[in-house]
């Protein structure tokens, strides 16, 4: 009797956990909140980045109304009531399984992540742990004067202490983050210059061009960018040779070259600072200014390409090379522009 009672008693529990657990699944299918946005004709004005993912669907970062999804169909508005941490967006990235990332100098210690379904939050944590993989993604820290970058490495958000220049004990912060071809990264400053990790050593670059103040203030290490030759360019009328024989011999990892300098013919150029820049399918050079449009360097001339609306200058910020090499512009105050082979047009997601 006691037996039958136990088995009896058994299939019961048994029948009770699945029953339980079929409630707890449903629940949790019920309760996912999976997020649409808002669909919009338009993209807002103040088109700071932009992305083309794996999918070929493109990201539009505002400083104003958060992201923009544009799958070439559909334009989709997301903002902080559908989860997202900040609308200012100041960098967008993606991880090799598809997940878009987003982060905002206004949000500190913390970034977000979005899996086409929900948008979720990473926190930092401060860390010392240093490293150099392949599959690391990394994002520039809130503006303050820290000195501190973020590294995710698919599970922590390691919040990081970039070291300071060796005799030079300035406050700083992070503007850029560049992966080269050999996988090290480098990290554009303001106003101490350009660090390069090679994932043992720190090793700078304090030359006056990339540290001086202009205007009065420092302009920062905005762009980073390495051309064909593996020469590197930092928003600065210089092109720095790495790797080469002739700087080891002077016990520094770089030589420092005049490069394009005036060619724009004015005496006081824009180029010297420059905020973004690229290099297109035919290794031509492209260098986004604040006031004075896109330049085009193709190694022996430069190409001025002005940006106007009602025939005024209007304020850029970035410019970006998509999947299929074509360029982009994003603005301070005029949403995004496009390259169409001879000048760059405003965007309209209708067309």
């Amino acid at each position: 009797m006691s037996i039958k009672l136990n088995i009896i008693a058994f299939f019961s529990t048994l029948i009770l956990l699945t029953s339980c657990n079929g409630q707890i699944t449903k629940q949790k299918i019920k309760a996912e909140n999976i997020v649409e946005g808002d669909k919009v004709t338009k993209l807002g004005k103040s088109i700071m980045v932009i992305y083309q993912d794996k999918k070929n669907v493109y990201w539009f970062g505002s400083w104003e109304t958060g992201i923009y999804k544009y799958d070439g169909k559909e334009l989709v508005n997301y903002t902080t009531k559908h989860g997202l941490l900040n609308n200012r967006i100041d960098e967008i990235k993606e991880d090799q399984f598809g997940n878009i990332y987003f982060s905002s100098a206004n949000a500190t210690s913390k970034i977000s992540k979005f899996n086409e379904k929900t948008f979720t939050t990473l926190k930092a944590v401060p860390s010392e742990n240093w490293k150099l993989k392949p599959t690391d993604i990394w994002f520039k820290y809130s503006y303050g004067n820290t000195g501190k970058v973020y590294r995710y490495d698919g599970n922590t958000l390691f919040e990081l202490q970039l070291p300071n220049p060796p005799n030079l004990s300035n406050p700083f912060d992070v503007y850029s983050i560049y992966k080269d071809k050999k996988g090290n990264i480098w990290f554009g400053t303001n106003p101490v210059g350009v660090c390069r990790y090679d994932g043992k050593l720190f090793e700078w670059i304090t030359e006056e061009d990339v540290t001086e103040f202009r205007n009065e203030g420092a302009n920062g290490v905005r762009s980073i960018l390495e051309d064909k030759n593996g020469n590197f360019w930092f928003n600065t009328e210089y092109r720095y040779g790495i790797y080469d024989n002739t700087t080891l011999k002077n016990n520094k990892f770089y030589t420092r070259h005049k490069s394009i300098g005036e060619l724009d013919g004015k005496k006081d150029s824009s180029l010297n600072e420059y905020l973004s820049s690229v290099i297109d399918k035919n290794n031509n050079l492209w260098f986004v200014t604040y006031l004075d449009g896109v330049w085009k360097y193709d190694g022996a001339k430069i190409t001025h390409y002005p940006i106007q609306e009602k025939s005024k200058q209007i304020s850029l910020f970035s410019i970006y090379n998509d999947n299929n090499g074509e360029l982009w512009l994003g603005t301070h105050k005029n949403g995004a522009y496009k390259f169409n082979g001879k000048s760059f047009e405003k965007f309209e997601s209708s067309k």
